[in-house]
């Protein structure tokens, strides 16, 4: 019996260029927010990549706890069992997006990123690793990576990764930096994790500027390869 997931839609910024598509950067919003928030960076980085379209999907279930936004999946009670459960059911929507935008834009793995935000990038720690190809990079503010145990045994592929994470966030503490990194680390990949001082749960100018050169730097260095 097949299952039908559901579709995720939301803003997108077209390349800057004017061409079609050469780079897709899937931004992956937090808890409770929606695709608008985080498209609000794209002008920092539309420069940088030019030819990148920048997609911002919202979570497929409503917020339930509030009469408006999006979820990934539940947090009620911010248990490790409720995060595992949260990501695993909502890492093939994630996953038949990203297919679906690559098969529609015809961009290559290399050039796909996905960005997240606090529950976005518990969703693309977790789905990264785990997808059919390498994407380009991924880069994750203010979130943690969800259940290290059972990497090593379904790691797939191993993207580039940058971790960004204030050490006053009293949301998702900033342990869960040294957490994901040293685990990444142990298992294969090429990760980055910056703390930065006297952020609490949000993105800074510092951790854009750096997240815009980790996307340029993955994403252009394969264009002709």
């Amino acid at each position: 019996m097949s299952t039908t997931l559901p579709g995720l839609s939301g803003p997108s910024v077209p390349p800057l260029s004017g061409k079609p598509p050469e780079q897709l950067v899937i931004l992956l919003h937090g808890l409770g927010s929606d695709g608008n928030d985080l498209i609000g960076l794209v002008p920092y980085w539309q420069q940088m990549l030019p030819d990148a379209l920048f997609i911002a999907p919202n979570a497929p279930q409503p917020f339930d706890m509030a009469p408006m936004g999006y979820q990934w999946f539940p947090l009620r009670d911010f248990s490790q069992e409720e995060r595992i459960r949260g990501v695993r059911s909502a890492a093939p929507v994630l996953d038949a997006f990203i297919n679906e935008q690559m098969r529609k834009h015809k961009v290559l793995p290399s050039r796909i990123a996905l960005v997240g935000f606090s529950q976005g990038t518990m969703m693309s720690l977790f789905v990264a690793p785990r997808w059919q190809s390498a994407v380009g990079a991924v880069v994750g503010f203010s979130g943690a990576l969800i259940d290290p145990a059972s990497l090593p045994r379904e790691v797939r592929a191993r993207p580039p990764v940058l971790l960004v994470h204030g050490d006053r966030d009293d949301i998702v503490p900033v342990e869960m930096l040294e957490i994901a990194g040293r685990a990444l680390a142990e298992n294969g990949f090429s990760v980055k994790a910056v703390r930065r001082p006297g952020l609490a749960h949000g993105i800074d100018m510092e951790g854009i500027r750096l997240a815009g050169e980790f996307l340029q730097q993955h994403l252009l260095e394969t264009v002709g390869s």
